[in-house]
């Protein structure tokens, strides 16, 4: 028993620390948000500031093009979750249920494609969109956002779908139902969890996204929230209030979204993982 209680101390303890250390960086970015320019930068740190300000977010919110960035990540956050959960379920749906050649080949297509860093194709893709003449366009970000999270997603959600048994659809088939009944009817409610899980990380990846919208749209009205974050500069250097005041409304959604999911996404993440 002593045993026992001790590691779990220990656990406990080593949790406490991992989580501290995960935690103190955002509530620093919101302490100093809130925090008078006096404060932020003194040379000994204000933990917990006593006199707040909304000053920062005013000068955040009221920066140019402020809410036509805003919205045009929403658009391209939202159009490339949406392509790529609906291109995927079929996708997933296909190389479960279905026996067809080449199936392992795509398979480790969509596997290779996960792995490889996106970083490095920055320029093969600039110069695909500059031959297209769609540089400075919502289209080009919308279809290589949805590219980047399709392979997680389908990965993912064929975990999941291999999980709903064969025998739910053939029993509805068996009452009257065609495939695709059965599958909208039986298959699909069963995987609001994996969709869910899949969801938020293309939402977090496409929402963080910088390096392609730098190179992409330069223009500062086709920009998305990334460019906004770093144009809180005056003549003495960083605004770092304004800055941190950027970060915590950018911060906002994911966070919203993530307490919203998070047990659903959770358990699609595993179910996804372990099945299939």
């Amino acid at each position: 028993m002593k045993h026992s209680l001790a590691g779990r101390v220990r656990h406990n303890a080593t949790a406490a620390v991992l989580a501290l250390g995960f935690v103190f960086p955002v509530y620093w970015m919101f302490n100093t948000a809130f925090k008078p320019t006096r404060d932020i930068i003194t040379e000994d740190p204000v933990w917990f500031p006593v006199h707040g300000t909304l000053e920062h977010f005013a000068t955040a919110v009221h920066a140019p093009d402020f809410w036509i960035l805003a919205g045009n990540s929403v658009l391209v956050t939202v159009l490339a979750v949406g392509l790529s959960l609906v291109i995927a379920l079929c996708g997933a749906y296909a190389l479960t249920r279905m026996r067809f050649r080449g199936r392992k080949g795509i398979l480790l297509t969509f596997m290779v494609a996960q792995m490889a860093p996106w970083e490095v194709m920055v320029i093969s893709v600039y110069l695909i969109v500059r031959d297209a003449d769609l540089l400075n366009s919502l289209l080009p970000l919308t279809f290589f956002y949805m590219v980047m999270v399709l392979p997680f997603t389908l990965l993912t959600l064929r975990g999941y779908v291999a999980a709903v048994p064969k025998e739910l659809e053939e029993s509805a088939m068996v009452d009257g139902c065609s495939r695709r009944q059965a599958f909208l009817k039986v298959v699909f409610p069963l995987l609001a969890p994996g969709l869910m899980a899949t969801s938020l990380f293309g939402f977090i990846t496409a929402w963080n996204e910088f390096p392609l919208v730098l190179v992409l749209n330069k223009e500062p009205a086709t920009g998305t929230l990334p460019l906004w974050l770093s144009q809180f500069q005056t003549r003495f250097g960083d605004d770092w209030g304004a800055t941190m005041a950027a970060a915590s409304i950018f911060a906002v959604p994911i966070l919203v979204l993530f307490l919203f999911l998070q047990r659903k996404a959770v358990g699609g993440l595993t179910s996804g993982a372990v099945k299939g």
